[in-house]
């Protein structure tokens, strides 16, 4: 008999205190292989599974790729690298960012789907933005049980908000609960086997680092007038919810993920402009002294209404800039 005997958790802000917790909640004789992203950025240390080895009772280690799982064991993703697991060993994978992440969480839970189906139980925990989404989408298309902490008991809710949004999710607990709530699940029958969708299994590959072109993106996704911030490259939307795009190189962004690089992008252009057009009201400043000098009182009157112009936008300039850096007014997010 089958059993939900994978896990498979991710988070971003907050999320090593929770899975810290989780850990020390756990017991050590629990039937099931845990798999674990947070967001640690490309040049971490990899210090995490021995912090969470510290605290746990089943024991924990940074993924090694190739190597064969085992249950009653944790893995926790490497730095810099999509985490995924496929014919019963982990795989650690070069593909592009998701979600401007490497390791992100959504490949992680995209392979365990692929790889046990019904057997699956993916949790979101505290973060920003909504990575994890879709994938938790893609595991409950794929069989699999998903939960998300309690958005009002997350350091960040963004993320559990965004889960919650994105599909329909099986359960919500908060952290002090969590662990009993896993226990419970792993020790329940698996439900019954689920065909796997052929656009899931080309987005792990894409995650792993294989081949991803317009004909390849164009199998799950189509085109839309809108360019990649990573590459410039176009973007593609993917034909299945939560609303997500994906560029021919294989960047992948939720549309919140990629609303706030875009903001990114306008706070940076506006910013640039401000510049341009205080260099150009030093330079017409200079022609405008040099027509006086020279007698040509014309041209200096029409260098000064020059002037008065670029002024006016700078003023303009500036208070969009003030507009932005106001609470509310600015949706950058640190992952």
């Amino acid at each position: 008999m089958n059993r939900r005997d994978i896990i498979a958790i991710g988070g971003s802000l907050g999320a090593v205190s929770a899975v810290k917790q989780l850990c020390r909640d756990l017991p050590p004789d629990l039937a099931a292989t845990l798999f674990i992203v947070i967001h640690v950025g490309a040049r971490g240390n990899d210090l995490l599974a021995e912090i969470f080895d510290a605290q746990s009772a089943i024991s924990v280690s940074t993924a090694v790729d190739g190597e064969i799982l085992q249950r009653g064991h944790a893995y926790v993703a490497p730095a810099d690298h999509h985490f995924l697991v496929l014919d019963n060993r982990v795989r650690l994978g070069r593909g592009p960012r998701e979600n401007l992440a490497r390791p992100a969480i959504d490949p992680l839970f995209r392979s365990v789907a692929v790889s046990y189906g019904s057997r699956a139980i993916a949790v979101v925990l505290t973060g920003l933005l909504d990575d994890g989404a879709a994938g938790l989408a893609d595991i409950k298309r794929c069989g699999g049980v998903t939960v998300v902490q309690s958005p009002a008991d997350a350091v960040a809710p963004d993320m559990p908000l965004g889960a919650l949004r994105g599909s329909d999710i099986d359960y919500r607990a908060p952290l002090a609960g969590m662990a009993a709530l896993l226990v419970t699940l792993a020790g329940e029958e698996a439900g019954p086997s689920v065909e796997i969708p052929d656009d899931i299994k080309s987005e792990v590959l894409i995650a792993l680092g294989r081949r991803s072109d317009t004909d390849v993106v164009a199998k799950f996704a189509h085109a839309v007038p809108l360019s990649c911030p990573a590459c410039g490259g176009v973007l593609s939307e993917v034909n299945r919810s939560p609303l997500r795009f994906r560029c021919q190189v294989g960047h992948a962004y939720t549309a919140e993920a990629l609303a706030a690089e875009k903001e990114d992008s306008v706070d940076e252009a506006v910013r640039v402009a401000l510049r341009i057009v205080e260099e150009r009201i030093v330079l017409s400043e200079k022609m405008a002294q040099e027509a006086r000098t020279t007698g040509r009182a014309a041209a200096a009157a029409s260098y000064e209404e020059r002037i008065g112009e670029f002024r006016a936008h700078a003023r303009t300039l500036r208070r969009s800039i003030a507009g932005r850096s106001l609470p509310g007014g600015n949706s950058q997010h640190t992952r």
